[in-house]
């Protein structure tokens, strides 16, 4: 735990939350600005600022939560969709450095931005994209 982390305090109980579930690993809470009717966080108690620094088998656990608890809130709500959103560093749009997952039920014409315009995949990019797996 971060001592000035706001999801370590979320996460230990130090900060009251609606909490949706709890386990040994992580905290499911709602989000206090939500993009949708029952959107959620999925906290790691253990922090990590990133997807870069979560040990592979909290990253496996997450997944596996995130398919369960998005599975309640899409059937319970009725939601059309579920967005699983996770970023990573500020220009990705995180805002707070403890990794999470946000679960965003999807409505039929709501008003949540989870887009982007399609570019193409040039050439030269391709080629220095595919020899970082090589």
């Amino acid at each position: 735990m971060e001592e000035n982390c706001i999801f370590c305090k979320i996460a230990r109980g130090d900060i009251s939350s609606a909490t949706l579930y709890e386990d040994e690993d992580f905290r499911v809470i709602l989000d206090l600005g939500p993009a949708s009717k029952g959107h959620a966080l999925i906290l790691p108690k253990k922090h990590a600022a990133n997807l870069f620094e979560l040990p592979d088998e909290t990253a496996q656990k997450a997944l596996v939560l995130a398919k369960r608890i998005g599975g309640t809130l899409k059937e319970g709500l009725h939601a059309d969709g579920l967005n699983l959103v996770q970023n990573n560093g500020a220009a990705a749009g995180q805002t707070v450095d403890h990794f999470h997952i946000h679960l965003i039920p999807r409505y039929q014409g709501d008003t949540v931005n989870v887009k982007w315009q399609p570019g193409e995949l040039g050439e030269e990019d391709k080629e220095e994209i595919l020899k970082l797996f090589r």
